[in-house]
């Protein structure tokens, strides 16, 4: 089947609730009040985050995950549509409500989470069977976060096999402590893109060296393009063992005003690249340059901007 889009991005989907300033560095207390600026409404999660950064670098993007039959789904079916992402995939689920997370940012962009996890930690191997055409119809597959997704867990390296075996790219990215590498150790030959942040990777592999950690990938099984994300120091990448490709960080085109997403829009701009044909160093700056816009706006996806301004951004020629 001839590929009709580039990218569905499955799992976490998420309506933010933003709180920001709130102090993390000590404890807010009962009977306090901590003024705020206005509270604002943003989708979240890797289905929100990655799905807009590769809509508005111009791929053709499918939503799929369950929402509830909620006032907050209605919304994040109206946002995507509202991006040109196709929200066939977005299941309406009976009983599980549409997951919302409450964003506390203190004044230097840092946050914590407040979550509801929903109706996507029902997601299981039988809902990605029932929709094997939308995997046959894209080039790429995106999934996070999988150590939120309990009833997918057992099952994933069967549904990671599954998607390729429909002619389909595997990627996926983890969230919170990143889970075990004993947990994610039989995926890995089944995914094509593995890039969790430092955090995640250190507490999977229990190295912190950013070469140590993707040589331990590889002697669990890891063969496509794996990395590290480090933050403000960039990236590590690798498309075959004992390669290592340093991505440095792209200066964030104004002040640091909120870093919630900033993983995931750095994996949709990566995705981007691999899928536009660039060469690895040039995807990685591709996707520094997403997270470097990401940062500068409340909400992950406000500052993001289309394929020419962030190539400009990241240096590449257009």
């Amino acid at each position: 089947m001839q590929a009709s889009r580039d990218v569905v991005v499955c799992g976490s989907c998420v309506v933010d609730v933003l709180v920001r300033p709130v102090p993390l560095d000590r404890p807010i207390g009962g009977g306090q009040l901590v003024r705020t600026e206005p509270l604002e409404l943003a989708p979240g999660g890797i289905v929100s985050n990655a799905g807009v950064t590769l809509a508005r670098l111009g791929m053709r993007v499918a939503a799929f995950t369950y929402v509830g039959r909620d006032a907050w789904g209605e919304l994040l079916r109206s946002r995507y549509e509202g991006e040109g992402i196709d929200t066939r995939g977005l299941l309406p689920h009976d009983q599980a409500p549409t997951s919302t997370t409450a964003v506390l940012v203190d004044p230097a962009g840092e946050r914590s989470f407040l979550h509801a996890v929903g109706a996507p930690k029902l997601l299981d191997k039988q809902a990605f069977f029932a929709n094997r055409e939308l995997f046959a119809a894209s080039r790429a597959m995106l999934l996070g976060y999988f150590p939120l997704l309990p009833k997918l867990g057992p099952d994933l390296p069967e549904v990671l096999q599954f998607i390729q075996d429909a002619g389909c790219l595997t990627a996926m990215d983890a969230a919170g402590d990143g889970g075990t590498l004993e947990g994610l150790a039989p995926s890995l030959p089944w995914l094509d893109l593995y890039v969790p942040s430092l955090n995640e990777a250190a507490h999977q592999t229990g190295l912190t060296d950013p070469e140590q950690i993707l040589s331990a990938y590889r002697e669990a099984g890891a063969t496509g393009t794996i990395g590290v994300k480090l933050g403000c120091e960039g990236a590590l990448l690798s498309s075959k063992p004992g390669e290592f490709v340093s991505v440095a960080a792209v200066k964030p085109p104004g002040p640091v005003v909120d870093t919630t997403g900033a993983g995931d829009c750095f994996l949709g701009g990566l995705l981007c690249g691999v899928l536009r044909g660039l060469p690895l160093p040039d995807a990685g700056r591709l996707a520094a340059a997403c997270g470097a816009r990401c940062v500068t706006e409340m909400g992950a996806t406000t500052a993001l901007g289309d394929y020419g301004s962030t190539a400009r951004l990241a240096g590449l020629p257009l």
